[in-house]
């Protein structure tokens, strides 16, 4: 084989390797959580992009509608009234943890529902700024705020409260918790 040959072949199995691991990655950070699946997922890292997808594209869509899917001082005043909560009830969190976390899980939409991942095929879909089942939220949740799932406060207290409990803080979740 001759060099220019061999490089090409490692080029092609670099690639393909990239792309694997690409795929692999994509697959670990669309499945739900264990802590949030009932059972293990029945369908691909395709059919989670798509919902994905689908769930954007309506946000985007209600939003466009709607002028804006929040306020975004409405936001900045939830999750500051969260703080001042956890930090009474010791929940560690910070703001920026918090925000990013709920601009990734709904958008800053305190009323976005999950209709297509498994927790909603078996009658449980997440809900609220940071996704929260009612399992989860009725575990999770602090005393002093609603006992309402997609109340703004409550939820991204009972959030925050279980990825403290999970991951040591609401900062340390970077994907669907």
């Amino acid at each position: 084989m001759t060099p220019a040959a061999r490089t090409a072949r490692i080029r092609r199995f670099s690639v393909s390797g990239l792309c694997a691991a690409g795929a692999a990655a994509a697959a670990l950070t669309l499945a739900p959580s264990p802590a949030h699946a009932a059972e293990p997922a029945s369908h691909g890292a395709a059919a989670s992009a798509a919902g994905i997808s689908a769930q954007a594209h309506a946000r985007a869509e209600k939003a466009h509608k709607a002028g804006s899917s929040t306020d975004s001082g409405d936001l900045d005043r939830w999750i500051r009234k969260s703080l001042k909560i956890m930090k009474a009830e010791g929940i560690p969190g910070t703001y920026e943890g918090l925000h990013r976390n709920i601009m990734r899980e709904s958008d800053g939409d305190p009323h976005a529902s999950n209709g297509w991942d498994v927790n909603a095929q078996n009658g449980t879909p997440s809900k609220g700024l940071l996704q929260v089942i009612q399992p989860t939220f009725d575990a999770y949740h602090v005393d002093g705020t609603a006992k309402s799932l997609t109340d703004p406060v409550a939820n991204i207290t009972a959030a925050a409260n279980y990825a403290a409990d999970k991951y040591g803080s609401i900062d340390n979740v970077d994907s669907a918790y």
